[in-house]
């Protein structure tokens, strides 16, 4: 590719659009983790963590090819992503030992947000990689200008998410979503989980509500709680429904499709009694509290 040439600014624009959306994640990481430091020490979490998502990704650059090669690389770091995430968007006063030093929780927040970095830099690696087909000039621009985006994002949501806490539901759902995209592309198991829209729907339910309802649980107010437990569940409920009607075809009887119209009446209505249920026994705890 020659310099300069429209092949080279179709591809920088290219790296500079994955840049944008990729180095987000970067951002959403550190923003997440300065939030629980002094803010004193933030700006330092701030620069280390920049610096260690740089890093990462330069080293990743050299070695990602060797460790895609490797079984189960992405579904473990689909995994560990799911763990840092749950680790991100937990209080600080729910964490163990809340009265750390202000060195020791500093040093804690660059160390989650390096290894989220180097489970979340393949991605950005082999998008990069492929834009830039084969030019270093542009791998090493690449990582250049996804500098300014992490520190200035990163920033931005910790800002944001001071002003406004509900913002950290946003980041859990963005690094919930990487990570389910990260489990369905192991090679191990991705004919799977293509060949299968109700895995990949279930996939995402247990995922992303692994993450995501405990802090939306916390945020909403007392007697609608109970909201954050009834979704996921109405969730797992229709795509089992769904798995169930295509998986196991039920013959008709006399040209009826009787039993297909049975299961669709217990899937659409038959969740209401145990979502009763579930209400019932949510206010009775929550009446029994306030006793």
């Amino acid at each position: 590719m020659e310099l300069f040439s429209p092949e080279f600014w179709s591809a920088l624009l290219a790296i500079v659009l994955i840049d944008l959306v990729l180095a987000g994640d970067n951002a959403i990481v550190i923003g997440l983790a300065a939030r629980n430091v002094p803010k004193e020490m933030q700006k330092k979490v701030i620069f280390w963590g920049t610096f260690g998502a740089i890093a990462i990704r330069a080293l990743l650059t050299l070695v990602v090819v060797w460790l895609l090669k490797i079984p189960g690389f992405l579904l473990a770091g689909g995994l560990a992503l799911v763990w840092i995430a749950m680790k991100l968007v937990k209080p600080e006063d729910e964490k163990d030992g809340h009265h750390i030093e202000s060195h020791s929780s500093v040093r804690k927040a660059i160390q989650t947000i390096v290894i989220a970095d180097a489970v979340m830099g393949v991605d950005n690696v082999l998008a990069i990689g492929g834009a830039a087909h084969g030019s270093m000039l542009l791998v090493v621009l690449g990582l250049l200008i996804s500098v300014p985006i992490v520190v200035w994002g990163s920033q931005l949501i910790l800002k944001w998410v001071e002003k406004y806490p509900s913002i950290i539901l946003i980041g859990a759902g963005v690094l919930g979503w990487t990570a389910v995209k990260m489990i369905a592309n192991e090679p191990l198991i991705k004919e799977i989980v293509a060949n299968s829209h109700q895995l990949r729907i279930l996939l995402y339910v247990i995922v992303l509500g692994l993450i995501m309802v405990p802090p939306l649980v916390r945020y909403l107010p007392e007697n609608k709680r109970v909201l954050g437990i009834l979704l996921p569940f109405l969730i797992v409920w229709l795509t089992g429904f769904d798995i169930l009607e295509e998986h196991y075809h039920l013959h008709p009887l006399d040209d009826w499709f009787w039993i297909d119209d049975v299961v669709d009446i217990v899937m659409w209505v038959g969740w209401i009694p145990f979502a009763v249920l579930i209400y019932k026994k949510h206010q009775a705890k929550a009446t029994a509290a306030d006793a």
